[in-house]
């Protein structure tokens, strides 16, 4: 239900997700102990951020002397801007109503601007009390040359972009050659846009999260799945919360647990003791159509295996480039590049689907496919529930699975 949520977000633009103080706290605390003096003397920009609600601004206002912050940039769209965007509307806050210089006319049509960077209630400590605001000239659109100029001005860039908008926003971050810590839907990896740069160690996951749920608080009104919000109840968060299984951290700052060494098995010793049953009884399969041995499990990469393997894209989560290299991504599109080498493709190729009609196969080429001799063979690795191929000039039956990184160890010289 969470990714239906997603989609259903990327589908209407109603993606208003405001991340958990305590999710960006604990993200945060990685990079510090990677590197203490992360945001030391740095501008911070926080775009997209919705300062009146955004826990972003409270979390960087609250630790600015802490962290040694420079300069606290943080924009927001405008109420116009807004309801175009999230269909559940506008919602009004304490700033649209008591603070000095609200303008109707204004905060309709144009962004907030909040900046910090000195002490400005004589209380000895720079936080959020310190923050300052002005109405921007336009819709705050990130897009903006206004916004765009701050980029230009920021170092770091941090904040939970629209998740319809992930493609430009890492673009418009890359135009401008930041440095960022944002969040976005685990299958961005698979982007055009966005694999290139995880391939060529520009772009990684974050820290924290990526194998678990996020939560999110979501504003009045807005669609909650019964489930999603039990779960983010069940998390400590009740009220409008809402928990998304498919978030992830994004970021080219570099952590501590982008360098941790994981520890694999021989081949042999998976085939004996592997806690995956298919893997134990079946072992290990090369692709038909990629050259590359399938690794359904993470940890189940063979130590002392060197040719190319298709790893789960939660190999990401524990990715080190130390030891791996990434060869590229299966399965291959013309929009990506040949990035990898993808041996055939079927022709004429059948689709025999559970319920016993057939239909055109050519989904068979939209991923790594294993070749089996019999359909009960087939059906010992794969789900009944799902279809199997056959192709002309193929002899055996053919199951396409799920979509691969394509990696290779490095070898210590």
């Amino acid at each position: 239900m969470a990714n239906e949520i997603l989609s259903k977000a990327k589908k209407d633009q109603n993606d208003e997700f405001y991340t958990v103080y305590d999710f960006i706290q604990k993200e945060v605390n990685d990079y510090l102990e990677y590197n203490p003096n992360v945001f030391r003397n740095k501008v911070v920009l926080l775009p997209c951020d919705d300062p009146e609600w955004s826990n972003f601004t409270k979390f960087f206002a609250q630790n600015f002397e802490n962290f040694g912050i420079k300069k606290l940039i943080s924009t927001s769209f405008s109420k116009e801007k807004k309801e175009k965007m999230y269909p559940v509307g506008y919602q009004f806050s304490i700033f649209d109503i008591d603070k000095i210089g609200y303008d109707e006319e204004k905060t309709t049509a144009n962004g907030k601007i909040f900046t910090l960077t000195r002490d400005g209630n004589s209380s000895e400590n720079v936080d959020i009390d310190d923050l300052e605001w002005k109405y921007l000239e336009g819709d705050g659109d990130f897009r903006s040359e206004e916004v765009t100029k701050l980029r230009d001005e920021a170092d770091i860039i941090v904040t939970n972009p629209p998740f319809s908008l992930f493609r430009e926003f890492v673009n418009w971050i890359y135009q401008g050659n930041k440095k960022f810590l944002i969040i976005g839907n685990k299958n961005a990896i698979t982007y055009k846009e966005i694999f290139p740069l995880i391939k060529n160690n520009e772009l990684w996951l974050g820290a924290t999260c990526n194998s678990e749920d996020m939560v999110f608080s979501v504003p009045d009104g807005a669609e909650v799945a019964p489930k999603d919000r039990e779960k983010a109840a069940k998390l400590g968060y009740v009220g409008n919360y809402t928990r998304l299984g498919n978030s992830n951290w994004f970021t080219n700052l570099d952590h501590g647990r982008r360098h941790q060494t994981q520890a694999f098995m021989t081949m042999n010793d998976n085939l004996k003791y592997s806690k995956h049953k298919n893997v134990k009884e079946n072992g290990y399969f090369h692709y038909d159509n990629y050259d590359a041995l399938d690794i359904p499990f993470v940890d189940a990469i063979p130590s002392d295996y060197e040719g190319y393997m298709g790893v789960p894209i939660t190999f990401l989560e524990k990715y080190n480039p130390d030891d791996f290299e990434i060869i590229g991504l299966a399965p291959e599109r013309a929009d990506r590049g040949k990035e990898i080498l993808q041996i055939k493709k079927y022709t004429n190729a059948i689709q025999h689907n559970p319920d016993g009609t057939t239909q055109g196969g050519n989904k068979v080429n939209d991923g790594p496919a294993i070749l089996y001799d019999s359909v009960e063979a087939l059906y010992r690795n794969v789900s009944e529930k799902k279809p199997y191929y056959t192709a002309e000039g193929v002899d055996g039956y053919l199951a396409v699975g799920y979509a691969r990184i394509i990696v290779r160890k490095r070898v210590c010289k």
